[in-house]
């Protein structure tokens, strides 16, 4: 395990699970801590809506100096202008140090998922079809932006020479994809298609509401892939955002990790959706199940409490979850 990622709710400000000021002590406690190593917010427009991702993160950055920031996942990334966003990240990375850490991701693109998928991409004037490329073509154009004076002539975006500036601190500035292809359902050649963009075009793979089994056979063959393509497979990362709820009272742990969730993602959890996206109960529940994807090759477990009191989940996290975590990683390094 090469660290722990503490998820930060940025869209549970919109209807009171956490505060502004609560969201940001916590990054400031696992900033100061000795068991976080990095600090995430979620990222949604109008299908999931929260307050903004890179603007939660430079606030964020201003109240740590140590734990990488991130985002799980860039859901807009197709949505945005790159070059915009380019220097933005790149400004975020200079802010925080050298400290941003991007994962994007394809974004919703059925009601199945929650919110009103198709409403955001209406807004955004960009159709189903063109996430994809937009994804990839993206990813090499912010690439770019970043590595020196560069022109541009793709499908979507096409300009003569020009020089962005500030370049990030990090050089090469980190980017993993977020995605969870499903092969019972999509076609074969979508499926070999997802795996092989994270395999060719990502730093590191992050991954959510998924067995152990299947992450496991995903990472296998992402780094396979990987290595097939040339790249080196054992430079890159795999993540997994994980759900928890930590009570003494399994039932009454699930139940509130549900309601959470629910209305977190507008959407009406069903049981196998809980059990693939986390766990729920005691401590030691928790840590049986994440030791399962551990043992399959997960690098980084992103924790979020699915919990209408966070500051009360932490506390108990920090007494009993995270002390045995950390024994499976190792110290924290020192700021």
């Amino acid at each position: 395990m090469k660290g722990i990622g503490l998820s930060l709710p940025n869209r549970g400000i919109l209807f009171g699970a956490i505060s502004v000021s609560e969201m940001l002590e916590l990054a400031e406690f696992a900033d100061k801590g000795e068991f976080f190593d990095s600090v995430w917010v979620g990222d949604g427009l109008i299908a999931k809506p929260r307050v903004e991702a890179v603007a939660s993160l430079a606030a964020i950055s201003s109240r740590t100096e140590r734990v990488k920031l991130g985002v799980c996942c860039l859901a807009t990334f197709p949505l945005r202008q790159p070059v915009v966003f380019a220097a933005q990240w790149a400004s975020l990375d200079v802010l925080s140090g050298g400290r941003a850490l991007l994962a994007v991701c394809l974004g919703a693109t059925t009601e199945r998922s929650g919110g009103n998928a198709a409403a955001e991409l209406t807004a955004a004037g960009i159709t189903s079809r063109e996430r994809v490329p937009r994804l990839e073509e993206g990813i090499r154009l912010v690439r770019a932006l970043w590595n020196g004076p560069t022109s541009w002539d793709g499908q979507f975006w096409s300009f003569p020479e020009v020089s962005l500036e500030p370049k990030p601190i990090q050089d090469p500035c980190p980017i993993w994809i977020a995605s969870n292809p499903d092969p019972a359902r999509m076609p074969e050649r979508r499926y070999r298609a997802a795996i092989e963009r994270v395999a060719t075009l990502a730093d590191g793979w992050q991954t959510a509401v998924t067995t152990p089994e299947e992450f496991g056979r995903k990472w296998d063959e992402i780094r396979t892939a990987a290595d097939a393509a040339g790249r080196d497979a054992s430079a890159m990362t795999s993540s997994a955002h994980l759900m928890i709820n930590l009570g003494d009272d399994r039932a009454a742990a699930r139940a509130e990790g549900k309601r959470f969730l629910d209305t977190y993602y507008s959407m009406d959890s069903s049981d196998e959706i809980l059990d693939r996206w986390g766990a729920f109960g005691t401590p030691d529940d928790v840590l049986a199940r994440i030791d399962q994807y551990l043992e399959r090759g997960l690098d980084l477990p992103i924790l979020r409490f699915a919990s209408f009191d966070q500051p009360q989940q932490m506390a108990l996290a920090e007494q009993t979850l995270l002390p045995e975590l950390q024994r499976r990683r190792g110290p924290v390094p020192a700021c």
